[in-house]
């Protein structure tokens, strides 16, 4: 289909997002499953809860092995500078054939990070006060290292979000476009664009408390799912290797 956009057609059973094994979701609360709870005395509550997010749904559904390589509150800056090596995620026996990144909110909300320009990811390792995008940037250069060919899937945030003021949520859609150039195999689902903005009648059915509540997740999974099915069928020539990534077969 010529002018298909990329969610005309929400993918049931099987998906070509199936053709990788190993899967890496990198993010905050949104891709950590995470329920937002209040007691009886008023209080919040925050739960991750990976089986319930939205990169295991995709999985489960697609039949390979996915990691949380998320929490709550996370950022691109905590993520580089400490998270990832406290929990093991540079360890070559985690190398992934493919990675979706989906981070912004926490580091973006107002009077947080800048979002900066694709220039700024040449920033020195560990420079402190770095822009959003050059964290993002190492990350995706760290990665690259352990899993040269690996695919990468950068996660744009829908409309109406309720923690981020539209003109971030622009200057970070631009961001991703301009690091998927600069970065090769790299790909944006772009929520911002084409996924259900966050109104009132989406909040009334899949948002608890500011966050998804399981519905939610569900449809993040198939929006999610089909977006990178859509990528898929639109560069075939792209992905034809994928079943050897990870191997020790030799390919060209």
């Amino acid at each position: 289909m010529e002018k298909e956009k990329p969610l005309d057609n929400l993918v049931e059973g099987y998906s070509f997002t199936s053709i990788f094994r190993k899967v890496a979701f990198i993010g905050d609360s949104l891709s950590s499953g995470e329920f937002v709870v209040i007691d009886k005395d008023g209080k919040r509550h925050w739960r991750d809860m990976f089986e319930y997010s939205w990169g295991q749904f995709i999985a489960r559904k697609n039949g390979f092995f996915a990691y949380n390589f998320s929490a709550g509150g996370m950022t691109a800056k905590w993520y580089i500078n400490e998270f990832a090596q406290e929990f093991g995620y540079w360890d070559p026996d985690k190398a992934c054939q493919a990675y979706v990144i989906a981070l912004g909110v926490n580091d973006l909300c107002p009077a947080k990070n800048q979002v900066g320009t694709v220039e700024d990811i040449t920033a020195t390792e560990f420079e402190a006060d770095r822009p959003f995008i050059s964290y993002y940037g190492e990350i995706v250069r760290r990665y690259k290292k352990i899993s040269p060919d690996a695919k990468f899937f950068f996660v744009t945030i829908p409309k109406d979000n309720p923690f981020m003021d539209d003109e971030k949520t622009r200057k970070m859609q631009q961001a991703m476009y301009a690091l998927a150039e600069h970065f090769d195999n790299s790909y944006v689902i772009d929520l911002y664009k084409y996924a259900p903005a966050w109104d009132e009648d989406f909040r009334q059915k899949y948002i608890m408390n500011n966050h998804m509540n399981p519905m939610g997740y569900v449809l993040a999974a198939k929006l999610i799912d089909s977006y990178i099915d859509y990528i898929i069928r639109h560069n075939m020539e792209d992905f034809r290797h994928i079943g050897l990534l990870g191997t020790n077969i030799p390919y060209k």
